[in-house]
């Protein structure tokens, strides 16, 4: 028999509105939706959710959960749970793991380890390099993210940067093109600069002047002229500059546009100001720039120039990030605190709450063509995240999930919680508590 539940008197938060109602789970869909719904038996679980919020769970595209080959800063188990407590209930891992996801056979590989570990729903990023053509055009674009291509340092094979191997890329798949946009050239240049001056222990707060906003809008600009002239589908991830945002449009819906962008939670919440306190731990790539670039992305967000908020989720344990300038690492744990945060914005009166769920759950879901996923409407995928906007709680260590045991948000207080995870129609999270079921689904896409 089909597991049922409902949950009464919640406020609804979908689509642009909020409206109160009840939910009317079945299996794993969503059965119902309305004003007032009656158990029709008692086989089912009543829920009261007075005074609550509820929203689709969210889908972040761009993780680094760091398995198979650097399990030692996490895995799939422990930031898929770490996710599922902060309300992201899918999520698309990138290729740059060892080995990296370069072959259809290392792809399928990471499909089997997730299906046996992840708390979340799992999806993965192909990589393109220079030379990896032929597999990339025996993908299944229904059964994988899309591909992901690296235009500025990155580890290994996967920095693209033979220009007739991408036109070519770009010109043979019609798959999602996402791109970490940073130009080689300008970075190595800027780099070799304070290097010279300061040796490995350049000062952090230099971190934005050498991964500059020239080095990122010369690269952004340039995908985007590739994308035109190829006509190729174009996701440029993580903005980082005001600049870059005069590269994109808001004149047509989303489900139109060949070239989207995205912003992550740390380019609007931190601002080269906060180098000073948080050293590496807010050290990303590309970099936190000033607070004139974060008002501009805030900006660009709520215009709809820019599409989807994401986290790029890459932890590094703490003795990493402790080393000389040279030697830490960039990137940092977001999953748990991404909502949250976004919440805390909402309360600060930054964002709507409607539009915290536009960008973070509909527009994904839009954007990858994820299947029934991102939206509460009946005969979706029973995936809900019920929130607490007036219960508050601080980061610390202890109620810190990521493997790599730390976040940049430590010690910051947030109003919002959330309460409780439903994946798959189970409830898998309550009250910072677990559930041993495990409900998580490989995401599809109808495209």
């Amino acid at each position: 028999m089909k597991k049922t539940t409902l949950i009464k008197n919640v406020n609804i938060v979908n689509e642009g509105t909020i409206f109160s109602g009840d939910i009317l789970i079945e299996g794993e869909y969503i059965k119902q939706i309305d004003e007032s719904i009656s158990a029709k038996s008692s086989n089912v679980n009543v829920f009261d959710a007075e005074g609550k919020y509820v929203l689709p769970g969210a889908i972040d595209d761009q993780v680094h959960f760091r398995e198979p080959g650097l399990t030692h800063k996490a895995n799939i188990e422990t930031e898929s749970k770490a996710a599922i407590a902060g309300g992201i209930t899918s999520f698309i891992e990138m290729p740059n793991t060892n080995p990296q996801t370069t072959t259809i056979e290392e792809l399928e590989n990471k499909f089997k380890r997730a299906s046996k570990t992840s708390f979340a729903n799992y999806s993965f990023m192909f990589g393109g390099t220079n030379d990896n053509l032929e597999e990339i055009l025996k993908l299944d674009v229904n059964q994988v993210a899309g591909l992901k291509l690296f235009l500025g340092s990155s580890t290994g094979n996967m920095l693209v940067d033979d220009a007739e191997v991408l036109e070519k890329i770009f010109k043979s798949t019609n798959m999602l093109i996402s791109v970490h946009c940073e130009d080689e050239g300008t970075i190595k240049k800027n780099f070799a600069k304070y290097h010279d001056k300061y040796g490995d222990d350049i000062p952090i707060k230099y971190h934005p002047k050498i991964r500059s906003e020239e080095a990122c809008y010369l690269s952004s600009s340039k995908a985007i002229e590739l994308a035109k002239k190829t006509g190729a589908r174009l996701h440029v991830f993580h903005l980082s500059t005001g600049k870059e945002t005069s590269l994109f449009t808001n004149k047509i819906p989303l489900e139109e546009k060949k070239i989207t962008a995205e912003v992550c939670i740390h380019h609007l919440w931190f601002s080269d100001e906060d180098y000073e306190k948080k050293g590496a731990l807010i050290k990303w790539n590309p970099a936190v720039k000033t607070s004139a670039d974060r008002d501009k992305l805030w900006e660009a967000l709520l215009d709809d120039r820019i599409d989807v908020i994401a986290t790029d989720h890459a932890p590094h344990t703490i003795a990493e990030k402790k080393n000389v300038y040279t030697n830490a690492p960039s990137g940092g744990p977001l999953v748990q605190h991404a909502l949250p945060a976004m919440l805390e914005m909402y309360h600060r009166g930054r964002i709507s709450i409607e539009k915290v769920v536009e960008k973070m759950c509909h527009n994904p879901a839009i954007l990858f063509q994820v299947e029934r996923r991102g939206f509460i409407r009946e005969g979706y995928f029973a995936d809900l995240v019920l929130v607490d906007l007036n219960n508050p709680w601080t980061v610390k260590k202890e109620n810190i999930l990521y493997k790599c045991g730390w976040s940049p948000f430590e010690g910051a207080t947030f109003k919002s919680r959330i309460t409780h995870t439903f994946l798959n129609g189970s409830l898998v999270y309550q009250n910072s508590k677990f559930s041993n079921v495990k409900s998580a689904k490989r995401l599809t896409f109808n495209r």
